[in-house]
């Protein structure tokens, strides 16, 4: 019997932004794949720091499995492989989320404290786009986002289940030392985005296999078809 496959989404994002990458398996692995806390269903949980979110992990699957994660999901899978290796297969980051220049990460924790809510769904939809890190990501695949991720508040603007509060401690951690190399001890294999805003040191995660797909930093969403098939490949 195959491992279960647990999968760890990025910031401000759900669990449902690897639907794609679930149907692209066709079954062939128990997805076990979450809402981090801070998100999604899971947007009251508190605390959402690193050590709860690795508490909450180890609570959920005890079993030996593979681990994936996409951005700061990547982080925190590499932090939770590195605890406890003995329970990770395979190890599977894209485009992750390692480390930022502080000053960035202080520059991104100040945006996601502004007002992050819309009038519309289209407004929504077109800020995504406006903000330039994505190029080949469909229309549709952002509508679907808001569709399913937002809620309106009480004053009828559309904003997404993520704990606002959460921007400063997550992009804190993200501004850290990137956790150490893995070294060969599980296979892994890191996919990036060739025109990735995140730096990706991909020589010191001594990678079983280093997979580019085009685009920018959300692989899930800018070739799906290349990022799913490429975990395909690495997990047969």
């Amino acid at each position: 019997m195959r491992p279960p496959l647990v999968l760890l989404h990025g910031f401000t994002q759900t669990r449902q932004s690897w639907r794609r990458t679930v149907a692209a398996l066709d079954g062939r692995y128990r997805a076990v794949v979450p809402d981090l806390p801070g998100h999604g269903q899971m947007s009251e949980r508190r605390p959402a720091s690193l050590a709860a979110t690795l508490a909450y992990l180890r609570a959920l699957v005890d079993e030996p499995h593979v681990l994936a994660g996409y951005s700061m999901g990547g982080r925190i899978a590499l932090h939770a492989a590195l605890a406890r290796p003995e329970r990770v297969r395979r190890l599977v980051l894209l485009d992750p989320a390692l480390t930022l220049a502080p000053a960035l990460a202080a520059e991104k924790a100040r945006d996601a404290l502004a007002d992050p809510s819309h009038a519309t769904a289209e407004d929504a939809v077109q800020a995504a786009l406006d903000a330039g890190t994505l190029y080949s990501t469909p229309r549709a695949f952002l509508e679907e986002e808001v569709a399913e991720h937002y809620e309106r508040r009480p004053d009828g603007r559309l904003q997404a289940r993520v704990v606002q509060a959460m921007a400063v401690t997550a992009w804190s951690e993200m501004a850290r030392p990137a956790p150490p190399a893995t070294g060969t001890s599980i296979p892994t294999l890191v996919i990036t985005g060739a025109r990735s805003w995140i730096p990706v040191d991909v020589g010191r995660l001594a990678a079983t296999r280093h997979v580019e797909v085009p685009g920018g930093h959300n692989v899930l969403w800018e070739d799906p078809a290349l990022t799913a098939e490429a975990v395909r490949a690495f997990l047969a």
